[in-house]
């Protein structure tokens, strides 16, 4: 059984866990011999994840990878002997793509604000033929892109930050969306794709650090795209690009240069619509993407191995529990199939996301869940989110869920 001693003051301990005085802790520092511990510390860091591809034959065996080999009237394969990988970061990963796109399509152009010198974040330093920039106006660079799109071009656009996506709300919803319904099938929009920075960087405050994902889920005819690794982003924007769907591909910003992996050198798509089981599990279903991955991954090890100041407000008999860590990937249109497979397996389901919490994306997937998973719930749908209020540049790490608010989320949910 799953119960904790004291579960109704589980949460308020979590939070509460009692720190040495100053003096003492610089005493028992001078008197030790146990070695300091590593300036990163144990847990896990993006640097160190496991979720992370670092070596070739992992590499390889991603699960969904498609080659695109140039022919294509000949079957699909799989296959890897010969191919190569390189070391590389997100951006370089995203920029490796849309080189691929630009020089096997002659309609592809790659257009935004300051996109001609490389971007704020240097991922569209892909030569000059067809990368340009455009003026500073939003919804003219999505509306510039459907007329693009309209007219058989593979139109790539960024939107500088994900922030400022809210003036092409028209465009995007109205008219991209809705294009192909509203001509019967005669034009449609679905060359377009709209990649853009996305979530919180730590300092970016208001406008630099929202993550508006949310906004696009009632919107029929959009995809939305929310990569976590240097693979997944070059996949799924090379999927993305070739999607006949338009669709927004939101770019983790904060995973630019901290998630490295080595990433085929080789064309390849990754399937949209289909989340991926990171860590299979039997016990609860932790469920999140983007950069929440890696805070889900670290509040994974503080469950299984607590930190001395939190062994007391975490039952034994939930540390060696096992939870199915699930990236969502696609959050238009979401994985409905492949959550509920879990949830009904594991009777327990957290959704973890940095927007914030009141109709939220993880609002949708708890609806649903509870609709299809009603009878093999052992506990409440809970989510893990960022607070209704404006992203603050002074306490951001707060405004975010961290790795302590997910633990807390998940021993809850286990002892309920």
């Amino acid at each position: 059984m799953l119960i904790p001693k004291h579960p109704a003051h589980l949460s308020k301990s979590l939070f509460s866990f009692n720190v040495a005085a100053p003096g003492a802790v610089r005493h028992r520092r001078c008197n030790s011999t146990v070695d300091p511990p590593p300036a990163g510390g144990h847990l896990p860091s993006i640097a160190t994840s496991q979720v992370l591809r670092t070596k070739r034959e992992t590499a390889f065996r991603t699960p969904g990878i498609i080659w695109a080999d140039g022919d294509t009237s000949a079957p699909s394969r799989n296959i890897i002997g010969g191919r190569e990988t390189r070391k590389m970061n997100t951006y370089q990963a995203i920029r490796d793509a849309m080189s691929i796109a630009l020089a096997k399509d002659e309609n592809a152009v790659v257009f935004g604000e300051d996109v001609a010198f490389g971007g704020v974040f240097r991922c569209t330093m892909v030569g000059k033929e067809r990368v340009f920039n455009t003026p500073l106006t939003e919804q003219g660079i999505a509306g510039f892109g459907i007329g693009l799109a309209l007219m058989g071009h593979t139109a790539i656009a960024e939107i500088q930050f994900a922030d400022y996506i809210f003036p092409a709300f028209d465009q995007i919803v109205n008219e991209a969306a809705k294009i192909r319904y509203r001509s019967g099938g005669s034009y449609n929009a679905g060359g377009l794709t709209i990649r853009t920075p996305t979530m919180s960087v730590g300092h970016g405050g208001l406008y630099h650090s929202q993550s508006p994902e949310g906004f696009f889920m009632g919107a029929s005819g959009l995809k939305v795209v929310i990569p976590r690794s240097p693979i997944q982003a070059k996949g799924l924007l090379l999927g993305s690009i070739r999607d006949p769907n338009p669709v927004i591909f939101m770019e983790p910003k904060i995973l630019y240069r901290s998630a490295v992996e080595q990433v085929p050198v080789d064309d390849y798509e990754l399937p949209l619509g289909q989340a991926e089981i990171l860590i299979p599990g039997s016990d609860l279903t932790l469920l999140t993407w983007g950069t929440p991955v890696y805070h889900c991954e670290t509040a994974l090890h503080m469950l299984s191995s607590p930190a001395p100041e939190l062994e007391p407000v975490i039952p034994k008999s939930v540390r060696s529990a096992k939870i199915e860590l699930i990236d969502l990937r696609s959050i238009l249109p979401w994985d409905v199939e492949t959550i509920a497979e879990s949830v009904n397996r594991t009777g327990r389901l957290v959704i973890v996301h940095e927007a914030g919490l009141t109709a939220g994306v993880g609002a949708e997937i708890s609806a649903e869940i509870q609709k299809r998973c009603f009878l093999k719930l052992n506990a409440p749908v809970r989510r893990v989110a960022g607070w209704d209020i404006p992203n603050a540049l002074q306490y951001e790490k707060f405004h975010i869920p961290d790795a302590i608010r997910v633990l807390d989320a998940v021993v809850e949910t286990l002892t309920y």
